[in-house]
């Protein structure tokens, strides 16, 4: 990338009237002969009133100028209708007022350059400390997405490190989701729009949408503003399509299934704790009951009910139940209890000899310590074990997220960009509350922003063509776990918050 460098002008330099001007010479001398002559003829008292009210004049127009230069401000509008024809103006991530201080991470701390991005050292004084946010009067079953509130969303953006950008480009890929709504309501993972992916999954496209409206504080509304009537519609068709064991699966690939059906219980269980309207809770609990039945004998999740497990979709459903207990849906103690003896069977060390020490995680329990596997599915199983209860300042917590945030940052380079695993990896850095926060957010708040469609018919998204999943989960996948991402500061309150308040 070129770098640029300030540009200095030109020292002052005598105009050419300045310069053809003897020493002494009058300035009504080179004035045009008609005004010079009225000007010397006229009676002083008239010269002078001209004189004052040209002055007043100037400073009327000078306040005025002033006063109509009002400040940029963000506006969330739904762009449902929008054709493509307004879409070629540049988007700018930094202009948006949303009066966010960047906080100071460290008070020598260099600026971080764009490409390459390298880690930058962080010193233990860096390590966040519990945030004081406001709650509800009322702490209810939904406190933890309390964050959400709009006016809460300001507090945890300047207290967590997020910035103007981070939060405007959230809002720009909203509306380019918005755009992207299909008329009966819906989202497809195939398109209408640039690089959709391989295999249509209706259900799954529908619920990542909502989750990324939802995470940013949009609720369904009748009103076009703010995405209501999106998210209104989303939900119509979304709880259409579950069946009545609870699922919400049914057209897609064979390791679809409980993707799907975690994401969408996310989806309504999120709905029914930030709305509390009683309509949601018979679907949003047949939808947890299935996933309970559905738990394997390893206790995970994988493809097909009750059989086999692995991390990946384990970690998905874990999010589901754990957003149903917020919720206030009873999740029977023992699913959880599984599911930890379930991450004691893929927790590895860093020797290829694999004797568990929980830092590291695989796949599944029969795989073989694949180090290219392991920053990904030790950020989900990281974040599994806080959200099951885990210290942030436990030895393996800490181990782990030093190897995420200090051997394998983002990086936006062919093989190395992933928002599966930043996805998880922001969370899991976050929730723990240490020094590896500041060095993961200071890379991810920049690359994230700087790398979104910033014109053309998918501005506001992100290209999925380098990602190690884009090719098969297509634009839409990408961008709701890009905007999943930069929602982290307000989607949950941080863990060690939630304890506080429950």
């Amino acid at each position: 990338m070129p770098t640029l460098s300030p540009t200095h002008p030109p020292a002052d330099t005598p105009s050419d009237a300045a310069r053809a001007d003897p020493p002494g010479r009058a300035a009504s001398d080179r004035l045009p002969s008609a005004l010079g002559w009225w000007l010397e003829d006229a009676p002083a008292w008239l010269a002078s009133a001209l004189l004052h009210l040209a002055l007043l004049i100037l400073v009327a127009l000078f306040a005025y100028g002033a006063a109509s230069d009002p400040p940029i401000s963000l506006t969330a509008g739904i762009a449902e209708d929008a054709g493509e024809d307004d879409l070629d103006e540049p988007l700018d991530l930094a202009a948006a007022e949303l009066d966010l201080d960047t906080p100071e991470l460290a008070a020598d701390a260099p600026p971080l350059p764009l490409d390459p991005i390298p880690v930058p050292e962080v010193t233990p004084s860096e390590a966040v400390g519990p945030v004081a946010v406001p709650l509800p009067p009322s702490v209810t079953p939904g406190a933890a997405l309390s964050g959400r509130d709009p006016a809460s969303q300001d507090a945890l953006l300047k207290q967590l490190g997020g910035t103007a950008a981070t939060q405007s480009a959230v809002e720009e890929g909203l509306r380019w989701l918005a755009r992207r709504q299909l008329p009966d309501g819906g989202w497809s993972l195939i398109g209408p729009y640039a690089d959709g992916g391989v295999v249509e999954n209706r259900e799954a496209a529908t619920a990542m949408a909502l989750v990324a409206f939802q995470g940013a504080g949009k609720l369904p509304s009748p009103r076009r503003e703010d995405f209501g009537r999106n998210v209104l519609k989303g939900w119509r068709y979304l709880l259409a399509q579950q069946q009545p064991d609870g699922s919400f699966f049914r057209h897609g690939a064979s390791n679809h299934r409980f993707y799907t059906d975690a994401l969408c219980t996310i989806a309504v269980c999120e709905l029914l704790a930030m709305t509390g309207d009683q309509q949601y809770r018979q679907p949003a609990t047949d939808a947890i009951n299935h996933l309970i039945r559905s738990q394997g004998k390893a206790g995970g999740w994988k493809y097909n009910a009750a059989s086999r497990s692995d991390l990946s979709v384990t970690g998905w459903v874990l999010m589901a139940l754990k957003s149903g207990r917020l919720a206030g849906i009873e999740v029977p103690s023992p699913v959880f209890t599984r599911i930890e003896e379930f991450l004691d069977e893929v927790g590895r060390s860093d020797t290829p000899a694999g004797s568990p020490d929980d830092s590291r995680y695989v796949y599944e329990p029969s795989s073989q310590f694949i180090r290219e596997a392991v920053p990904t599915m030790t950020a989900t199983g990281l974040l599994c074990r806080e959200y099951l209860g885990w210290p942030g300042e436990k030895p393996e917590i800490d181990k782990g997220l030093d190897f995420i945030a200090y051997e394998h940052p983002p990086e936006w380079r062919r093989g190395k960009v992933d928002v599966y695993y930043w996805y998880y990896a922001t969370q899991a850095c976050l929730h723990a509350g240490g020094r590896q926060w500041p060095v993961w957010n200071r890379v991810m708040r920049e690359l994230l922003p700087k790398h979104q469609e910033q014109q053309g018919p998918e501005r506001g998204s992100w290209d999925p063509s380098l990602d190690a999943w884009g090719t098969s989960g297509g634009r839409l996948y990408m961008t709701a776990l890009s905007i999943y991402t930069l929602e982290v500061y307000y989607r949950h309150l941080p863990l060690y918050q939630q304890r506080a308040v429950r």
